[in-house]
């Protein structure tokens, strides 16, 4: 298959060389890299397997069929830990009606409630695994909404997915419900048999401040450590500072002594904390040994939007304040053309790409690329996924970008993705296979 630069070599064992790739994504020891944190290597492929990882021009592989990327990025395939796959490309059929959160609210509840069979959602989110795959995604962990009956509908679907596109993409799923549902036995002891039945160990909530928000937390935290599953909450996704539930979090497992991971997305009000406020609450994060995503695309699309008035800021959490204190962070694609977020493609790239602009990443460490790769992989139990190790897969997204500044100027359309060491086409799914299922929406 012809690629950005050349064909790949047909030969099962071949060399990627003077590829320039993240430090902070390879596993080969002790690596010299420029200012961008860059290291220029030579990466020998075996059977569709890393071989070997050495610096770039090493004699000992002048034997081997290769390929010469130039100086170009590669990156492993990559780990979005934070999306919602049942819910994506419903915006043709249910927009949102004023880019609010309440309008994304109110418009996927009535989506839901009108149109969310198995055969749609099936469809819709094996056309978001189309895309991700195409992009050069490895591993997704979707949130599924789980109220009422679409928990006998979704997750059914979901385990079939998670079984179908076993070896191309791994997938993770959590339960979306809101916190105030966990009073309800009946609903907890379904969400638990999903889980158990269909699911990956994982539970979650949207958290938000409710009086009885500590009671549901211990609920759900003793739910967890009885079933032996992690946690994944949506949180704090306002722009109200008395919104504190990241807090409370932090304080239930500490009072339980959690032993699992746990995760927190969004988190945006973190952002408009007094500074000693904001401190106490990292640091709580921190001894809790909590993750937080920032989903910064999606975040600013609806944080602090008012009609007719310019918004005053990014919608985003203290992701860099987070990370000098210890905290593991990433990003994440989040929503796909529905009323939470009407753009987006689960392009990781592109997630880092406008992340780095939302979130400033760039003028500080080098070893961002791990928001999108090591991190989430780490968070998901996925040993071998967001990096390049020898004896790893030869999974890849390579570039014809020589740097940051190249790659982040351009989409990168040109990329080409390697699974196993073969490069795999990657054709997108037209929107009109879609039509269908919107034409007939009630």
């Amino acid at each position: 298959m012809t690629t950005g630069f050349a064909a790949i070599p047909a030969s099962g064992s071949y060399v990627l060389r003077n590829a320039r790739a993240p430090a902070c994504l390879v596993e080969a020891g002790s690596l010299a890299s420029d200012r961008n944190g860059l290291a220029l290597l030579d990466i020998a492929v075996e059977d569709g397997a890393v071989a070997s990882i050495l610096p770039a021009g090493t004699p000992a592989l002048d034997a081997l069929p290769s390929l010469d990327l130039d100086g170009g990025i590669a990156l492993p395939r990559l780990v979005d830990v934070h999306t919602h796959l049942d819910k994506g490309h419903i915006w043709p059929r249910r927009p949102n009606p004023d880019g609010s959160f309440m309008g994304a609210l109110s418009a996927v509840a009535a989506d839901r409630e009108a149109n969310w069979s198995a055969e749609d959602v099936r469809a819709r989110m094996e056309f978001g695994l189309r895309c991700a795959y195409s992009h050069g995604t490895a591993a997704i962990r979707t949130h599924l909404d789980s109220l009422g009956k679409q928990i006998g509908i979704s997750w059914p679907v979901y385990s079939e997915l998670r079984a179908e596109w076993a070896g191309r993409i791994a997938l993770q799923a959590s339960p979306l419900f809101g916190i105030d549902a966990v009073a309800d036995p009946v609903h907890m002891q379904a969400i638990t048999r999903a889980v158990t039945d269909h699911g990956d160990s994982l539970l979650g909530a949207v958290t938000y401040m409710v009086p009885e928000l500590d009671a549901a937390l211990d609920t759900l935290f003793r739910t967890a450590i009885e079933n032996g599953f992690d946690l994944d909450f949506h949180v704090d996704e306002t722009n109200d500072p008395a919104a504190r539930s990241l807090e409370h979090i932090a304080d239930a497992a500490l009072r339980h002594r959690f032993p699992g991971k746990i995760l927190v997305g969004h988190c945006c009000s973190l952002s408009l904390q007094q500074p000693q406020d904001e401190a106490r609450i990292i640091a709580k994060v921190r001894e809790a040994g909590i993750a937080v995503v920032s989903l910064p695309m999606c975040n600013m699309y609806l944080q602090d939007r008012q009609r007719g008035r310019t918004p005053r800021w990014r919608g985003v959490t203290a992701l860099h304040e987070l990370k000098s204190a210890g905290v593991p962070v990433m990003i994440a694609s989040d929503n796909t053309r529905d009323p939470f977020y009407a753009y987006g493609d689960l392009d990781l790239i592109e997630t880092l790409r406008e992340g780095t602009r939302i979130l400033q990443l760039d003028h500080s460490d080098r070893d961002w690329a791990s928001v999108i790769a090591t991190t989430p992989a780490d968070i998901m139990g996925l040993s071998s996924a967001g990096r390049v190790a020898v004896g790893g897969p030869a999974d890849l997204i390579l570039t014809r970008a020589r740097d940051w500044t190249e790659f982040f100027a351009r989409p990168q359309v040109d990329r080409t993705v390697l699974v196993n060491g073969r490069a795999i086409d990657r054709t997108l799914p037209d929107y009109r296979e879609l039509d269908h299922l919107m034409a007939s929406a009630t």
